[in-house]
């Protein structure tokens, strides 16, 4: 689709809605003007053009936090664009994730599946910590995640029979919260698992797609 396809704003603009492409989390607002538009086709990468320097910038240009386009759409008027991107670190310049962290409304709780990535990032994390210990202790005390993937394996999936066994008895006894206690346990340790088996959650989320297709 061509910038002059689009219904500009009365500065010849184009509102760009941009969120993360695997949690939906809204990361930021910013404008395009044609030049930035096309620049952003053309290298993947996010490009605004900046109202108040009245110049084009491309988002991570100093910060190194580029923001990688996954896909483009525009909304039933053809008057603003949203674009799911893979951020390559925090998106707002004071360094948080997202731009929209001022809550004016709270949700009561979040019950969206960011935080199967949140825990896929924080297993890789303490995967990385590993690393840096002097030498493997032979009676852990640290991170929990960092025990099972220090043990292996067979502890893992140790880990992951008795984990299911447990949420089976948790649904013959038709207790809701002893199964989604039992239920999330299990998942956590399945991350562990696709995290030693160098799987990610992408990878999962693709093949149920392309089933569900």
């Amino acid at each position: 689709m061509e910038f002059k396809d689009f219904k500009l704003d009365e500065s010849g603009l184009l509102p760009v809605i941009v969120q993360n492409y695997k949690t939906k989390k809204v990361l930021m607002l910013g404008y395009m003007n044609e030049q930035a538009y096309n620049d952003t086709l053309e290298t993947g990468k996010v490009n605004f053009y900046s109202r108040s320097r009245k110049t084009q910038w491309l988002k991570g240009e100093s910060s190194k936090n580029y923001l990688n386009v996954v896909s483009i759409a525009s909304d039933c008027d053809n008057d603003t664009l949203l674009i799911n991107a893979n951020p390559d670190g925090p998106t707002c310049h004071t360094g948080s994730e997202s731009c929209f962290f001022n809550d004016i409304v709270k949700a009561d709780k979040d019950e969206s599946a960011e935080i199967l990535f949140t825990i896929q990032d924080t297993i890789n994390e303490r995967k990385e910590g590993i690393k840096n210990l002097e030498k493997m202790p032979t009676k852990y005390e640290g991170s929990y995640t960092q025990y099972l993937l220090i043990e292996g394996i067979d502890k893992i999936c140790k880990k992951i029979g008795e984990e299911s066994a447990e949420t089976i008895v948790a649904a013959k006894n038709n207790n809701k919260e002893e199964i989604i206690g039992e239920a999330s346990d299990l998942i956590y340790h399945l991350l562990v698992l696709l995290n030693d088996r160098d799987v990610n959650i992408e990878d999962i989320f693709a093949k149920l797609n392309s089933r569900h297709k």
